[in-house]
């Protein structure tokens, strides 16, 4: 199984949020697009789901930009994944309206990748937002946070 691109995205905007939920400002779409090489138009329509969905507040404008919504911890990354995932069918037995396979009447691979998926799903059902960080001694300097403090460092 592959995350779609929409899914890697939203839990990287996730993440970056999470990672900078102390700092005073809110994160912003641009500084996202810069440290991921990610386009702005493809950030703003998943910041828009997120703040649709209840997991981020976002504030247009000058100063504006967005911040998790609840804890990281209380962010359940399963939960996320299913949101942000259209299709979980792995092969084509599990649409029953377009199977053409020969050998449904003999064939346990369905119920093997099922039982796949749902092993995956259960991992990520246990891990949080939180989880996914590191612990904040450990954390990476964020790369906007570090061009200010060079910019800051050269006056």
């Amino acid at each position: 199984m592959r995350l779609t691109q929409w899914t890697d995205y939203t839990l990287r905007v996730l993440m970056y949020c999470a990672a900078c939920q102390l700092r005073d400002q809110p994160v912003t779409i641009s500084e996202i697009a810069d440290s991921h090489g990610i386009s702005r138009s493809h950030l703003t329509k998943i910041v828009h789901q997120l703040g649709a969905q209840g997991l981020l507040d976002t504030t247009r404008g000058r100063g504006g930009g967005m911040r998790l919504r609840k804890p990281a911890a209380e962010i359940n990354i399963g939960s996320v994944v299913r949101q942000t995932e259209t299709d979980f069918a792995m092969v084509e037995c599990f649409e029953p309206g377009s199977n053409h396979c020969s050998l449904i009447q003999h064939c346990r691979l369905k119920g093997v990748l099922h039982q796949a998926t749902d092993a995956y799903l259960a991992v990520l059902d246990a891990v949080s937002l939180a989880d996914l960080l590191a612990p904040a001694s450990r954390r990476v300097q964020m790369p906007a946070t570090r061009r200010a403090a060079a910019s800051s460092a050269k006056k």
